[in-house]
C-alpha cells in the first residue's frame, strides 16, 4: 500500500508528525523545483511552522523538467517522509506541507492561477544554478528563459497587477552568490523584453529576498526505499533522506506575510552575504574539490574521500588557507569552527552522499565555488594550490569520466579530446572576437590553471 491520507493511521507511532487539518488551509507558497532538497529543507521548515499552529502556508510544488515528483507525490496526496540519519541513528517525520504538485508543461494554467491567487504570498525556487537561464555576461538568455519559470511567473504577476492584488515575495534558495539580487535583475530583464509595465509594478510592489540554504540531501536509492517500507509498513515513493544538520539564513525582505520559520531554526538577517559566501566558498568549494579529486582517486562517496588523509588535508587547505582568507565573517561567525563542523558532517557514512551527484553541472558551479576565491587571492598576490588541484581533477573528469552530466559537458569533452587542456582553458577564460569566455571576468586567472 502507498502512503496517502487514508493510510497515515497505519504509520508507527514513533514516526513524528504535525497534527493539522490540511483541508481547511489554503496554499500560500508556490515552489519551483520540488526536488529532494526542497522536500528535506524548506518544506520541512514549513511543515514545522504549520504544525505549530500557523495557517494557510501549504505549498504547491511545481516541477519544470520531469513529472517524476508529481508521479511520486500525487497518489500520496502530497504526503512523504523525511528521514534524518546520524551514524546508526534514524528518525523519520511525516511531512504534510506539500498540498499539490504540478508538472508545468502539462499544467501551465494551474501554475499561473496558483501564483495569481490572493492567498499566495511567497514564490520560492530550487531550480539549480542553470535554472536561472543566465547567458554570456551573466545576463538573461531569453531563449533558455522561455524553458524555465519566467513565462509562468511573468504571466501570473501580470494577472495580479491587472486584478489589483498586492505584490509578493520571491525567495530563491539556490547556491548562487547574492541569489536575491541575481533573480531580481534577471526578472527585470525578462520584463524589459516581455512586459515593461508589469516590470515597473514588480519593481515597486514585489520583493526578492536572498537566502542561504545548507543541508546534505543525498539521492534516494532503491535500497533506502525498501528499508523505509519495512520500517513504515507502507510504501513512500517520495521519501527523502538527509542529515540531522540544517541551516537556513534568510534576508528579512518580504512584501507581505510569511511563515515564522525563525521559530523553527531559520535565521532572519539584514544581510545574508557573510553566511552565503562562506557556504559557497568553504562548504560547496570543498564538496566540489572532494568530488572531482575523489572520483579520480576511485572513491564513490564523500565519506570515503574524507577518509583519505591527502584529500582531507587538501579540503582543509581550501577551506582555511584559501577560501577563509577571502571572507569577512559576520559577528559571531567562527570560520575555523565552521570548517571543523563541515568535515565532521562530510565524514558521516550514514549519508552515503555520492561524489558523482556533487560533480554534476560543474560549469555552473565552479565560478562561485572556486574562481571567486582564486581571483581574490590572485589580486592579493596569494596562491591557491588546492583550487588548482581541484581544477586539474575537473579537467580529468571532462576527459576521462565515462559520463559527464553538465550543460557544457559535450563541448568541453570534445575540446579536451581534440586540443587538450590548453584549448579548454582558452575556451573557459579567454574571450575572442565573437563571444565572451565561458566565465566572463576571470580572464586574469587563465594563466594560473
Amino acid at each position: 500500500m502507498r502512503l496517502c491520507s487514508e493510510t497515515v493511521a497505519m504509520l508507527p507511532a514513533k514516526v513524528a508528525r504535525g497534527v493539522y487539518d490540511r483541508e481547511r488551509q489554503s496554499i500560500g507558497i508556490v515552489h519551483f523545483g520540488i526536488g529532494a532538497f526542497h522536500r528535506a529543507h524548506q518544506a520541512w521548515y514549513t511543515d514545522l511552522a504549520i504544525a505549530a499552529g500557523e495557517k494557510n502556508w501549504l505549498i504547491c510544488g511545481v516541477s519544470l523538467r520531469t513529472r517524476s515528483v508529481a508521479d511520486q507525490l500525487a497518489p500520496q496526496d502530497g504526503l512523504y517522509t523525511v528521514t534524518e540519519r546520524s551514524g546508526a541513528e534514524l528518525s523519520t517525520r511525516l511531512i504534510g506541507a506539500v498540498r499539490e504538485v504540478l508538472f508545468a508543461p502539462e499544467n501551465e494554467e494551474q501554475v499561473v492561477a496558483r501564483i495569481a491567487d490572493r492567498a499566495c504570498e511567497v514564490v520560492s525556487f530550487t531550480v539549480t544554478e542553470k535554472g536561472y537561464a543566465r547567458g554570456e555576461g551573466d545576463g538573461l538568455d531569453l531563449v533558455k528563459a522561455r524553458e524555465s519559470f519566467y513565462p509562468l511567473l511573468g504571466r501570473a504577476l501580470a494577472q495580479r497587477r491587472a486584478e489589483g492584488l498586492p505584490g509578493l515575495t520571491l525567495l530563491p534558495c539556490d547556491n548562487l552568490a547574492d541569489n536575491g539580487g541575481v533573480l531580481a535583475r534577471l526578472m527585470g530583464e525578462w520584463f524589459d523584453a516581455e512586459d515593461p509595465d508589469t516590470g515597473q509594478w514588480f519593481a515597486r510592489e514585489c520583493r526578492v529576498a536572498s537566502s542561504m540554504i545548507d543541508r546534505i540531501v543525498p539521492r534516494t536509492g532503491p535500497d533506502d526505499l525498501a528499508a523505509l517500507q519495512a520500517h513504515l509498513g507502507v510504501e513512500d515513493r517520495g521519501a527523502v533522506f538527509t542529515e540531522r544538520f540544517s541551516q537556513w539564513v534568510i534576508e528579512d525582505n518580504f512584501a507581505g506575510s510569511r511563515p515564522r520559520w525563525e521559530q523553527h531554526g531559520a535565521k532572519l538577517v539584514r544581510d545574508v552575504t557573510p553566511y552565503e559566501t562562506a557556504k559557497l566558498r568553504m562548504l560547496n568549494g570543498a564538496h566540489s574539490l572532494l568530488a572531482y579529486c575523489g572520483l579520480r582517486a576511485g572513491y564513490e562517496f564523500v565519506h570515503e574521500a574524507v577518509a583519505d588523509k591527502m584529500l582531507v588535508e587538501l579540503a582543509q587547505k581550501l577551506m582555511l588557507e584559501e577560501a577563509a582568507q577571502t571572507l569577512t565573517p559576520a559577528k559571531g561567525q567562527d570560520l575555523n569552527a565552521y570548517a571543523d563542523e563541515l568535515l565532521a558532517r562530510f565524514a558521516d557514512p550514514a549519508l552515503r552522499h555520492r561524489l558523482a551527484q556533487i560533480a554534476m553541472d560543474g560549469t555552473q558551479k565552479i565560478p562561485q565555488r572556486w574562481l571567486d576565491t582564486a581571483l581574490s587571492l590572485k589580486r592579493c598576490g596569494k596562491d591557491f594550490e588546492a583550487i588548482r588541484t581541484g581544477f586539474d581533477a575537473w579537467l580529468w573528469h571532462i576527459e576521462d569520466a565515462c559520463f559527464v552530466d553538465d550543460p557544457r559537458g559535450e563541448d568541453l569533452k570534445s575540446l579536451m579530446n581534440k586540443g587538450g587542456r590548453g584549448d579548454v582553458i582558452k575556451y573557459c577564460f579567454q574571450p575572442d572576437d565573437s563571444r565572451d569566455g565561458l566565465w566572463p571576468g576571470f580572464e586574469l586567472l587563465a594563466q594560473s590553471f
